[in-house]
């Protein structure tokens, strides 16, 4: 009975073996009755027939395309107690998935004059999911003599929906400085939304001139509610505490400023 098991193990496999060489599936020229791939293309191909794109793809991803994208995330009148102003931040960009070009804007003016300005103009290139590393200059202008900074930063989406923009800057004469911005979008609804928001600023080297101390320098902290009608245009409502800070609150005071207030504000978010 061994022996009737093992001789029919041998052929099975003789029989499988002389199969598989004269069937050839690995490599070899085609059977000379098989099938045409293009047989019911109607002579079409992805690159031939009288329709066919020459020297055009058929095809492109989305990381091929150019995007862009301007957004005014903050665009509104502030009130305190002794001054009153209009402040505006904004960001625009273009450029494909993982490389961009990147303009930030942000500034205070009070009378229709600019009172402090800052202006960068960044190269972004994606990093990880959901976040930018950013790299080149920024300008400030305002009262007081202009500066300008070399950029270096991380812009992105943290954990738990944090949006988080920190920059670190190089400037003229031994100057460093460096920005943190934090925000949370808190929906009520669909449509009402709570932001808090957050800005600190230190600087290594103080700048009297600007008004501006060592260490850490102005703080600001704020709740606006706004109720988007769509995406792309949603006014808001809020309060905001902004103060300065060690050094830079020794340089308001001696110059005969408060060095902290609470404003409300009015504004609008958009972008397009």
């Amino acid at each position: 009975m061994m022996k009737l098991r093992f001789l029919f193990a041998v052929v099975i496999f003789l029989t499988s073996a002389s199969v598989s060489a004269e069937m050839q599936m690995q490599g070899g020229d085609a059977p000379a009755d098989a099938r045409d791939p293009h047989a019911y293309s109607g002579g079409y191909s992805l690159d031939g027939g009288p329709y066919s794109l020459k020297a055009q793809r058929q095809l492109r991803l989305a990381d091929e395309h150019h995007f862009w994208n301007v957004m005014f995330d903050r665009l509104e009148y502030g009130k305190g107690d002794d001054s009153e102003g209009l402040t505006y931040d904004t960001q625009a960009w273009f450029g494909r998935t993982y490389d961009r070009l990147v303009i930030k804007a942000e500034g205070e003016g009070d009378d229709g004059d600019i009172e402090e300005a800052e202006t960068e103009l960044l190269w972004g290139h994606a990093v990880a999911t959901f976040w930018d590393s950013q790299l080149g200059v920024r300008h400030d202008s305002g009262e007081g003599p202009s500066r300008t900074w070399l950029a270096f930063g991380l812009q992105g989406l943290a954990p738990y929906w944090f949006e988080v923009d920190a920059t670190a800057y190089i400037g003229e004469e031994g100057r460093t400085a460096l920005s943190v911005e934090a925000e949370y979008e808190l929906l009520l609804t669909q449509r009402l939304i709570l932001q808090p928001r957050v800005e600190l600023s230190a600087y290594g080297k103080a700048d009297e001139e600007r008004g501006i101390g060592r260490g850490l320098s102005a703080l600001s902290a704020g709740l606006r509610l706004r109720y988007e009608f769509s995406r792309q245009f949603a006014p808001y409502l809020g309060v905001e505490w902004a103060g300065q800070l060690g050094d830079s609150a020794d340089l308001a005071q001696a110059a005969g400023q408060d060095d902290s207030e609470t404003r409300l504000i009015a504004g609008v978010r958009l972008w397009f």
